[in-house]
């Protein structure tokens, strides 16, 4: 086992040379790769004081979902220094805007030892929290012989990905038996965490449903509606990944939709945001961008490129219709709970195996409806724009959907808590022994 995660280890350190060019790469169209680079590589500076409890969120999706344990954490121990790390730009961004200086922000480094152990040597945290399944093999080893015990929570882990971490089951198998604790999104997660090696998880629910849309993103989202054009029928393309903006406006081209409705797509990455402007231009399509400015949008224009960051829920709460990209082509999917969180009724391809579950749940409680391709998409876009009374029917069931899945946040806390203080009452007695 041991032999396997040093392969692993030196084959990721024949690749550390080029990591530095690959962040200067991507900083091309987010600065934020370029920043702090050394943390990538353990290198980190100001030593918090006091006890850390570490969290790390990936990218935005697991960043919002934190929300409600950071909330806990900070409420339990209010003189703690929490560390939320992260692996994208997009992420920490996020993360600046929800927490501000309430945390600490840092990149997680590089899965090579070295870096690890500094990562470890510097904040000597209390305890971790991975969002998710953004797990690495060094890092779980190195947090179990530092002490840290490191829980995966809010887990979620679909059969596509599961058959990956089968094949690289002498790496995986020992990295899941090393956490802590797992606390898994759905019974489904938690069989096939344990089938892989995962210490007895249970099922706490999904963290994105106790997430709060801020009133402010609803006034932003009315003020959306009134430049959009109150009365105009409105439908967003949101999270779209690279080549499903160019299905879509195809499909819109064989069957232009009635009544003038206006599109609002916006692509998942910032990065391509130039990338699907420049694919509107090419076909003539009249659009314009969110980030020009506030003024009404014209009745001839049919496209609003969402070129922005941190609005996702106000453009839903704008919209009639919802498409949640990332599930035409075998993406996965991305969230579709801010949408059922605001009413709004949810359309989603055949690709959802990142949210089977919680797709699954809404196409049965009438609150989404899945579609097969593009034309498939268009034509149920039309259909619910001709049938208000269904819209209304399917947001309702929206909303009900999302009320009732709730309380997530509750039940892992009422699981962590005594984990946490049977390891801190450890510690003391280890201290008080060596002492």
């Amino acid at each position: 086992m041991e032999f396997a995660r040093a392969l692993y280890t030196t084959l990721g350190s024949l690749l550390l040379p080029a990591l530095p060019l690959r962040l200067w790469w991507r900083g091309r169209h987010e600065p934020g790769y370029r920043r702090q680079i050394g943390e990538r590589f353990g290198r980190y500076r100001g030593v918090p004081g006091g006890t850390v409890y570490w969290i790390h969120a990936v990218s935005v999706g697991e960043t919002r979902a934190a929300t409600p344990l950071v909330q806990r954490l900070r409420a339990a121990y209010p003189s703690a220094t929490l560390l939320l790390t992260h692996m994208t730009a997009t992420g920490r961004e996020t993360g600046q805007t929800l927490f501000g200086d309430h945390v600490r922000q840092a990149w997680l480094p590089y899965d090579m030892p070295f870096a690890v152990r500094r990562f470890f040597d510097h904040f000597r945290p209390a305890a971790g929290f991975i969002l998710e399944t953004e797990l690495w093999p060094n890092l779980v080893a190195i947090a179990q012989a530092s002490g840290t015990p490191l829980f995966l929570v809010n887990a979620r882990l679909s059969e596509h990905s599961a058959r990956g971490y089968r094949r690289f089951g002498c790496l995986a198998r020992p990295m899941l038996g090393r956490l802590a604790g797992v606390a898994a999104q759905s019974a489904a997660d938690a069989g096939r965490l344990a089938e892989l090696g995962a210490p007895q998880p249970i099922v706490t629910g999904n963290l994105k449903f106790d997430v709060t849309i801020p009133p402010a993103m609803l006034e932003l989202g009315a003020g959306f509606r009134t430049r959009f054009g109150p009365s105009r029928p409105l439908w967003v393309a949101a999270s779209t990944r690279d080549g499903e903006e160019a299905l879509i406006l195809d499909a819109l081209a064989k069957r232009p939709l009635e009544g003038n409705p206006l599109l609002v797509l916006v692509p998942r990455h910032p990065q391509r945001f130039a990338t699907v402007a420049d694919l509107l231009s090419a076909r003539g399509v009249p659009f314009v961008r969110r980030s020009a400015g506030g003024a009404a949008v014209p009745a001839d224009v049919g496209v609003v490129l969402g070129d922005s960051m941190g609005e996702l829920a106000a453009y839903y709460a704008a919209a009639d219709v919802a498409f949640v990209g990332g599930s035409l082509l075998r993406f996965g999917a991305h969230n579709l709970i801010e949408p059922l969180a605001v009413g709004t009724p949810v359309l989603v391809g055949p690709h959802a195996f990142n949210f089977a579950e919680a797709t699954a749940g809404a196409i049965d409680a009438g609150a989404a409806l899945r579609v097969a391709d593009a034309d498939a998409l268009i034509a149920a876009v039309g259909e619910l724009f001709e049938d208000p009374g269904r819209r209304r029917a399917m947001g309702l069931a929206a909303r009900a959907f999302h009320a009732q899945h709730q309380g997530a946040a509750e039940r892992l806390w009422e699981w962590l808590q005594p984990r946490l203080a049977a390891h801190e009452e450890g510690a003391s007695l280890s201290r008080a022994a060596r002492d």
